[in-house]
């Protein structure tokens, strides 16, 4: 294992393999490396990870992101000698990590029946489209499908158009950090037993226990939740409002919080107003009260209404972008951003590890490294003590 003094973290002490490509399987990888795991990405040689040529912009960055602090080495999963090098890691691992179709794993002889007959504790994380069980189990499931299952697609967006999707593959790492989550909670287990057990993480069940009451309110009152666009149904107000200058979101859907924000606006009246004056009458009304607040921040530039809301105490701010989080003071003071500098990009900034740690804070130590098995020889000559000689035979057949 790399030397755990040159890693800072929770979990300096423990080694993850990490199988898998594209996003659910890696971001799960790099919350694990985040937090000081050893994590030893396996990847098919001659083209590896359809990550390292993703991104947008003129250069394909995503890879520095989701490969940072992973050692990365090559095997050919469909071959035996492959198969035996990635066995021999996991036999001195605590974790693997993959997210391949159900039944994959098995059909190489990696599943988890293959693998507990060479290291009985292992935790094998699975992370897959809708589970390793059930009718759907091999079906193949993309986070877009995922989150449509899940429930969450019907409701993004505006409700006279077609469901909308988040800008980001949310379904994906809703599933990598439950999966993060299980394997935690199987480190715990196993410290008090000694058992290691399976993580069964599904895309769609990811993103339905984030769905809050979706199910009950169904069941309970037949109600079905619709697409609201930029508001919630009946909590207002609690939108974005047009300025000078840009747009600017305010939140005052709480009584207290009203009263605060009509008394900055200079209509105090408004708060005794009977259409306005509880929850249950604002959202009624919401559309019109909307319209009054919007009336209102019309007549001033971001700025100025920023600094109103945050004087009177009112939940507000401005709608962030890249270019907004690097200049913005909190951002700076928490180090949410960091540079992570590299050969090709000196000042290559990304967010930082999350969540702070009073304790056993984790750090970035390199970003994904751009060369294809980067860490062959390390791993492979020097934890498993393969000579230079066979090292070199296994790359000319595509082993590695």
């Amino acid at each position: 294992m790399t030397d755990a003094v040159d890693r800072k973290g929770p979990l300096t002490d423990i080694r993850l393999i990490e199988m898998g490509q594209l996003i659910a399987g890696p971001f799960c990888g790099q919350l694990m490396a985040d937090m000081g795991a050893d994590v030893i990405k396996i990847e098919p040689p001659g083209k590896g990870d359809p990550m390292r040529v993703w991104g947008r912009g003129d250069y394909p960055l995503w890879w520095s992101v989701c490969a940072r602090n992973k050692r990365c080495v090559t095997a050919n999963l469909r071959v035996e000698e492959g198969q035996e090098l990635v066995r021999k890691l996991i036999a001195g691992a605590d974790m693997v990590l993959e997210n391949f179709r159900p039944g994959t794993m098995e059909r190489w002889g990696l599943g988890y029946e293959d693998l507990i007959k060479i290291n009985p504790s292992i935790i094998m994380i699975r992370v897959s489209g809708y589970g390793q069980t059930g009718p759907y189990a091999s079906r193949a499931g993309y986070a877009a499908i995922g989150e449509a299952m899940g429930g969450m697609r019907y409701l993004c967006g505006e409700p006279d158009r077609q469901p909308s999707r988040a800008g980001l593959s949310i379904g994906d790492t809703l599933a990598a950090t439950f999966a993060c989550n299980g394997a935690l909670a199987a480190l715990h287990h196993r410290d008090r037993t000694g058992e290691g057990q399976v993580i069964d993480a599904s895309i769609y069940e990811s993103v339905l226990n984030v769905m809050e009451a979706t199910i009950p309110e169904y069941v309970v009152s037949d109600y079905v939740r619709e697409r609201s666009g930029a508001t919630l149904p009946n909590v207002a107000p609690s939108n974005i409002y047009d300025c000078k200058d840009g747009i600017f979101l305010i939140a005052a859907n709480q009584d207290t919080v009203f009263a605060r924000l009509v008394e900055t606006m200079g209509q105090p009246e408004l708060a005794q107003d009977e259409r306005f004056s509880g929850h249950t009458e604002r959202g009624a009304n919401m559309a019109e009260l909307d319209e009054i607040i919007n009336a209102w921040t019309k007549t001033r530039t971001v700025a100025e209404v920023d600094a109103l809301m945050q004087e009177a105490g009112v939940p507000a701010g401005k709608i962030f972008r890249a270019p907004e989080m690097l200049d913005d003071p909190q951002y700076q003071a928490r180090e949410a951003i960091v540079a992570t500098p590299t050969e090709e990009w000196p000042q290559l900034k990304m967010q930082n590890v999350f969540p702070k740690m009073s304790k056993t804070q984790g750090e970035i130590r390199w970003p994904g490294n751009t060369t294809l098995g980067a860490h062959n020889q390390e791993v492979y000559g020097g934890e498993l003590g393969i000579s230079d000689d066979e090292l070199a035979r296994m790359q000319q057949n595509a082993i590695i």
